[in-house]
């Protein structure tokens, strides 16, 4: 990806923009600290990229919430590492260290991005919604729908199933409907036991989306 002429609607700051280290079992969260300073390091002097840590691997507590420092582009102030704000082509790189985060979906029936967005702010938990859930409303030109793109940051302690039937009920109320959930990358094993027919009803989704199982493969 070369961002002199990368175009896209989701906040972004390098061409691999968000390097997360997440625990599964076995691991500490600060493993997961002292392995994302470590890849920081390697990043700049391998490839002159510069970095900005977020969540538990954050240096300077503003940059602890990722979207702080995203959304913007940049916050104004030097990288944790490297002495450019971004490299020309790759931009910047944010690595972290945090539980793990789920890319989740869900894509409506219409095509106004403005109710999209109002269902966001009424399940983030930054506006009273579920806790540990990020969400913003979209408008996706490749398929002519709104969506709305979310991140629960802890499955642990949010009720899933609920969260799904809160989405479907604001839609509703704003007369539109869901059409489709999806899965952006992997899920835990746990988060998969704890609320399978979530997992179930989204597009392709397969057991081989399993990070464990996909690991076991891969061994």
């Amino acid at each position: 990806i070369d961002l002199r002429w990368h175009v896209g609607v989701h906040p972004r700051v390098g061409a691999a923009d968000v390097v997360p280290f997440v625990l599964l079992d076995g691991s500490t969260l600060q493993d997961c600290v002292a392995i994302a300073h470590r890849a920081g390091a390697e990043i700049w002097r391998r490839f002159g990229v510069p970095v900005y840590f977020y969540e538990a691997a954050a240096k300077d507590a503003g940059r602890r919430r990722l979207e702080k420092t995203r959304r913007t582009g940049f916050d104004g102030r030097p990288p944790d590492i490297g002495d450019i704000a971004e490299h020309a082509t790759a931009g910047a790189a944010m690595v972290g260290a945090r539980h793990f985060l789920i890319a989740y979906n869900i894509n409506l029936e219409t095509s106004d991005a403005a109710i999209a967005k109002q269902i966001a702010v009424k399940i983030r938990e930054s506006s009273g919604g579920f806790r540990f859930v990020k969400a913003m409303g979209l408008h996706l030109a490749s398929l002519g729908r709104a969506q709305v793109s979310m991140n629960p940051t802890n499955f642990a302690e949010i009720p899933l199933d609920d969260l799904y039937a809160a989405v479907g009920a604001e839609a509703a109320r704003l007369g539109t409907a869901i059409a489709e959930s999806e899965l952006i990358g992997f899920i835990p094993r746990a988060a998969y036991e704890q609320s399978p027919a979530f997992f179930n009803r989204i597009r392709g989704f397969s057991e081989a989306r399993i990070i464990e199982n996909r690991i076991a493969q891969l061994l």
